[in-house]
């Protein structure tokens, strides 16, 4: 084990790998039913999808620590599974099964970019000041996918969002983002873990009172602890639907949005967890973790989801002591009884997990002292990558915005000379993919 993860050598050790392994786990298990109940709206059988989700987010979290070492896990990502299932299926009319092709086309289209060296060369090709923002902007995305959880922050019509009011479920948010903001100042270890299993025993035990006084309950107890697996859209992909002239976009979309996601998504984490190469200034292994995130999109064509993707949840373990891919290793192994346990998941509440996602978007803010705000050629893409990526909600939207903006900028002071061939091509692909979306 201390050959394959070198595990001294980045200054950890099993035990630490092991709770961060299980923080990430824990913030992002909500994809187990998640994903289903978004793929479940274009037609796609509940249970067939959840087994395809826990497949894919266990090889691919594994694949992901054992291949490239790095703390990162993959499950399918959320954006992408809603594109998939209300404009390819819903929205074009695509039968499921030829998007399932679609997406394996994507992957392995994903696989010869990677082993070309092509999305190397995009991530090296990212301006530092992009990459900085990036990760702060993922951050925030990460606070605000937590505060909508538990509708601290809610929809208004007036003035598009709100504080949702001091409902039960807030109370018991801000007792949990208090609890573990604690426990991180008095630097316990696993402060994170432990702030996620004390809130889930308290809202299982305020759901009991709550229920024996004939109220509603927070967290409702599973009928039955065990599930068993469904093979319903395992291989059910259709490839030759996918060579139609109308599955051009849906194909390049797909491949565009989950190039991005991935290529931010390391990128921030890596930022933001100091896991940058110093001579060449871009992630640890990058690679091969691209490589093995493509093999995670086009396995999740086969086994029957939408693209498998690195998760940003992936920086709670990072900010747990995640150092090594033996993190991603445990996570990918706890996803494994969820092929049969998937009704305990109801277990571990929103008003867990959310206090936690806030925490980590804070630990993310750091790499925004590094760029420089007095110089606006570099500020004001950095800020719109930032600024772009929870106000869209897309992670994608905010790199492509960055790198329109540091081109377009360049080309307006008259400094065409430093734009790269690369930065020239990507700039073009983030014009295609604003007018095929």
């Amino acid at each position: 084990m201390e050959k394959l993860f070198q595990l001294r050598a980045h200054g950890s050790d099993v035990r630490t790998e092991f709770r961060a392994g299980v923080a990430t786990f824990l913030t992002m298990s909500y994809i187990i039913v998640v994903n289903p109940g978004i793929l479940a709206d274009a037609g796609m059988p509940f249970a067939g999808v959840l087994f395809a989700t826990v497949m894919v987010s266990a090889l691919g979290s594994i694949l992901m620590g054992v291949v490239a070492n790095l703390p990162f896990a993959i499950a399918p990502g959320m954006g992408i599974n809603a594109f998939f299932s209300y404009t390819i299926v819903l929205g074009m009319g695509v039968p499921w099964e030829t998007a399932l092709g679609a997406v394996f086309v994507s992957g392995v289209i994903f696989v010869i970019l990677t082993l070309l060296r092509v999305r190397e060369k995009i991530v090296a090709a990212i301006p530092a000041a992009i990459r900085y923002a990036v990760a702060a902007g993922i951050g925030v995305l990460l606070a605000l996918i937590g505060l909508t959880a538990v509708d601290f922050i809610v929809h208004e019509p007036a003035t598009i969002v709100g504080f949702g009011g001091l409902s039960l479920e807030v109370l018991l948010f801000l007792m949990g983002l208090f609890l573990t903001a604690l426990l991180i100042i008095k630097r316990v270890k696993g402060a994170l873990v432990i702030g996620i299993v004390a809130m889930s025993l308290l809202a299982a035990a305020v759901s009991a009172t709550l229920t024996a006084s004939g109220g509603e309950p927070l967290v409702n107890a599973p009928e039955s602890v065990f599930a068993l697996p469904s093979f319903e859209v395992f291989f059910k992909l259709d490839i030759v639907g996918v060579m139609a002239v109308g599955m051009i976009a849906p194909v390049f979309t797909l491949l565009f949005t989950d190039m991005f996601d991935s290529i931010s998504t390391l990128v921030g984490v890596s930022q933001a967890g100091g896991f940058i190469d110093e001579r060449t200034g871009t992630p640890k292994n990058v690679g091969r973790a691209l490589l093995v995130d493509a093999l995670a999109t086009t396995s999740s064509g086969l086994f029957g989801s939408s693209s498998g993707t690195a998760y940003i949840e992936s920086a709670a373990g990072v900010e747990e002591g995640g150092r090594t891919g033996l993190t991603a290793v445990f996570a990918g192994i706890l996803f494994l009884p969820f092929i049969f346990l998937s009704p305990l998941l109801a277990l571990v509440p929103a008003v867990a997990t959310a206090p936690v996602l806030v925490i980590v978007g804070l630990y993310m803010m750091a790499p925004l002292v590094k760029v420089k705000w007095a110089d606006f050629e570099e500020a004001i893409p950095a800020f719109l990558a930032f600024i772009l990526i929870p106000l869209t909600y897309n992670i994608s939207q905010g790199i492509l915005w960055g790198f329109l903006s540091y081109t377009i900028i360049k080309l307006l002071v008259g400094k065409a000379h430093e734009i790269g061939l690369t930065l020239w091509l990507v700039s073009a692909a983030c014009v295609i993919a604003l007018l095929v979306a």
